[in-house]
């Protein structure tokens, strides 16, 4: 089985980079974060005619995530539980398909907003640690994958692109993701690739691809079933090079 993750930064700019990928690739499941529209301007039909199955969690202008799927599918939220929110942002979706709860996830990047989007950012970082917590004390086979806005440590962003003081590797989130692990999952990449550096990021400004200045903020996190049969872990590097590409690259895993 094959699952991928790909922040596309608006899927209405970026669909034919998805349409080609996905003609190479052949994932069973993409997750996609960062699609920037409403569930109705979703291009549903273009993937609908590649054979997938088209899950959309959309707002309008920012944020939003999606699921295609080539397998039959159940839906189980659009929210993580627990998050307690008014107005929660649309970057959640939960499917059961082929046995695997497969949960695409775009966390906060908790930069903005001062010190109430940073704990925006801790409050989803704490419902996430509880669902998985649910999930894995069920022995419930799992996956999360997406674009988690944390650099676990300090080899997993380029020297002098972070400070000490951005939310993507302050201590509070570092934390957070810790916890996920230390329930139980298992960082995917750092199953294949223990000690080398790696990015899924970098940033359009200041020559970032060019000096290979990136991020590893993307991440699949595994139960440990899943973790046993993992096969390979891939970062398609190549996506960054094309014409007016996504600022994230895909993250494919294989069990």
């Amino acid at each position: 089985m094959k699952l991928a993750s790909w922040n596309i930064n608006s899927i209405r700019q970026r669909h034919t980079h998805v349409q080609q990928w996905l003609t190479k690739e052949q994932p069973d499941w993409l997750f996609l974060q960062e699609i920037k529209c409403q569930n109705e301007q979703f291009p549903t039909e273009i993937f609908e005619e590649m054979g997938y199955q088209v899950i959309v969690n959309g707002q309008k202008a920012y944020n939003g995530v999606a699921i295609l799927s080539r397998h039959p599918f159940q839906l189980n939220h659009t929210v993580l539980p627990d998050l307690n929110e008014e107005e929660p942002q649309a970057r959640y979706l939960e499917i059961e398909s082929q046995g695997v709860t497969l949960c695409n996830l775009y966390l906060p990047n908790g930069n903005s907003g001062g010190e109430e989007g940073f704990q925006r950012k801790l409050h989803f970082i704490d419902a996430l640690i509880n669902r998985a917590e649910h999930l894995l004390q069920h022995k419930q086979d799992c996956i999360f994958a997406g674009d988690f806005n944390i650099c676990p440590t300090n080899q997993d962003y380029a020297p002098q692109t972070l400070s000490a003081e951005d939310a993507l590797v302050k201590p509070e989130s570092r934390n957070g993701f810790y916890q996920l692990l230390w329930l139980g999952l298992t960082d995917a990449l750092r199953a294949i690739y223990p000690t080398e550096t790696l990015y899924t990021f970098w940033d359009y400004t200041r020559g970032a691809w060019q000096r290979n200045a990136g991020l590893r903020i993307d991440h699949a996190l595994l139960s440990p079933k899943i973790a046993e049969q993992l096969k390979s872990f891939t970062i398609d590097k190549a996506e960054r090079d094309k014409e007016q590409p996504s600022d994230h690259v895909p993250i494919i895993i294989e069990f």
